[in-house]
């Protein structure tokens, strides 16, 4: 059983950084792209960012290139989100989701097929 589970969330100040951790359990191989996701209060959800497992291979939403970046560990089987010079538009319920086909890296949430809970980031003007 595929399961995600989604931490590091937390209040910082506008122009502060957070780092965002997603544990991956219940694959039996390297094939998948990991995406984060978030949902702000009254708006969609929208993807942020995406790797693939494989070979690290990564894309990022234009609204968060050269702040946000993804990356692996794979001993470890978690992907983590470094979030630096957040705005108070980055607040939301952030979580991470996983598309096991990883042939693919896109950010629409269709293609991903499990989903863990979500960590809330708040960032304070």
């Amino acid at each position: 059983e595929v399961q995600l589970q989604a931490s590091g969330g937390g209040l910082v100040q506008t122009g502060g950084s957070l780092r965002l951790s997603c544990a991956v359990s219940g694959f039996t191989s390297d094939d998948y792209v990991i995406g984060w996701f978030r949902q702000a209060p009254g708006k969609e959800r929208r993807g942020v960012s995406c790797i693939r497992k494989s070979d690290g291979s990564t894309y990022y939403a234009d609204s968060v290139k050269g702040r946000f970046t993804i990356s692996r560990d794979s001993a470890k089987n978690t992907v983590y989100l470094l979030m630096n010079s957040l705005k108070p538009e980055d607040t939301a319920i952030y979580c991470c989701a996983a598309d096991r086909s990883g042939s693919v890296l896109t950010l629409r949430k269709v293609t991903y097929g499990y989903w863990g809970q979500g960590t809330q980031v708040t960032v304070s003007s």
